[in-house]
């Protein structure tokens, strides 16, 4: 084994060693940054409060001066909802449901003097349109206490408005748990009933005071009996926000659509299709590495050509003769899979700082995708490697034979 090690080495080019080493880590190291980058941002867009996974738009019906006068009806029907859902641009539409009764809350912090109460409404969508964790969105009847969802604004509000100009503490998110929501419903029966809220997220998508659809339906037919109730805003799930058909159905309607939905909507669209192209190129990249490295180890073979016939007519067998080869390739590859992982490592350090000053809220992860890829590729790869080496050594042979 050594003395044909040491023939074969002798015409290894150590230029085409560096082509193939470094096709190979730049290969490896596309595609384990490309899955370990995707799993790190993915619940950005695919988890609670995201802005990528989907593109809603809350419609409303238009407000004229002469129609309030009249006192005309701008809540949705059952024919509304259904003449939305039958166009081409919509996947889902959802309905805000309003309170059929009226709320009083009162806020306070626990041991501190500080008291706030103001008159308060709620809505409800279903769970599905609800940007927030679900986990503690769920309500017991026999349970005193309301989950409750207020949009993030609200609070940028009273820190930076209210709190300021009056020298009031200011609350982050995390103390919102301190605050305790003592909720006064009265039915319009003249009945009172006292709840505990719970402020369990804050939404960047909905606009209003959220309290869960199940509690909602139970509330108004316990304190609203026999109270019809018709949405006057809806949440419509669109394909593509980019679709001319959505303005050009509002418009004739004569529906309107809250802070610009549609051009938030355009930009992620777009956001979502250059994404999508320089992944696209990314994997040509990758591919084309390892056609690189395929063909370097060919060249490697097709020098040494004659010194492996000579081999195996002293009586080497082919599996002897390619062995040294099929060490050296499983070497450097072992040796890429390693700097592969770390190079991540490494960039993985240097992105999620800057995801994580953005969005808070996002789990750190682990480098287990890219340990996972890059292994997978390493076997995969070496596996060809070795394939490829005992088929151009068996071929020599079968040639001389």
């Amino acid at each position: 084994m050594k003395l044909v090690w040491k023939l074969l080495r002798q015409h290894i080019s150590l230029g085409q060693l560096g082509g193939f080493f470094f096709a190979n880590l730049f290969g490896m190291m596309i595609v384990a940054l490309s899955v370990q980058f995707y799993k790190d941002i993915a619940p950005v867009f695919t988890q609670g409060d995201s802005f990528i996974k989907k593109d809603f738009i809350t419609v409303t019906k238009k407000i004229s001066t002469l129609g309030s006068i009249a006192g005309a009806n701008n809540s949705f029907t059952q024919d509304d909802i259904d003449e939305i859902k039958s166009q081409s641009f919509a996947k889902s539409v959802g309905s805000f449901m309003p309170s059929q009764f009226s709320v009083t809350a009162g806020f306070g912090m626990q041991e501190s003097d500080f008291k706030l109460a103001t008159e308060m409404f709620f809505e409800s969508v279903p769970n599905e349109y609800v940007d927030v964790s679900l986990d503690k969105w769920h309500f017991d009847k026999n349970s005193n206490s309301i989950p409750i969802i207020i949009p993030r604004n609200y609070l940028n509000l009273y820190n930076f408005g209210f709190a300021q100009a009056r020298s009031l503490p200011k609350l982050s998110e995390g103390l919102m748990g301190m605050i305790k929501v003592d909720l006064v419903i009265r039915a319009n029966d003249g009945r009172i009933a006292k709840y505990k809220g719970r402020i369990v997220g804050f939404s960047n998508r909905l606009n209003t005071i959220l309290v869960p659809e199940e509690f909602m339906n139970w509330a108004n037919s316990t304190f609203a009996p026999g109270k019809e109730v018709q949405p006057s805003r809806l949440i419509v799930e669109v394909k593509n926000p980019a679709d001319e058909k959505i303005a050009q159905f509002f418009q004739k309607r004569g529906y309107e659509t809250e802070d610009n939905k549609l051009d938030a909507g355009k930009t992620t669209y777009f956001l979502k299709l250059i994404t999508g192209i320089v992944l696209a190129v990314g994997l040509l990249i990758s591919v084309l590495s390892f056609y690189i490295l395929m063909l370097s180890i060919y060249l490697l073979l097709q020098k040494n050509t004659t010194k492996l016939e000579n081999l195996l007519l002293i009586g080497y067998s082919p599996g002897r003769v390619a062995l040294p080869y099929q060490i050296l390739t499983l070497g450097l590859n072992f040796v890429v899979l390693i700097l592969a992982i770390l190079l991540v490592s490494w960039a993985r350090s240097y992105y999620m700082g800057v995801v994580a000053s953005l969005f808070p809220q996002i789990a750190a992860g682990s480098i287990i995708p890219a340990v996972v890829i890059g292994t997978t590729l390493f076997v995969v790869v070496s596996s060809m490697n070795i394939v490829a080496i005992r088929k151009k050594v068996q071929s020599i042979w079968m040639h001389k034979s």
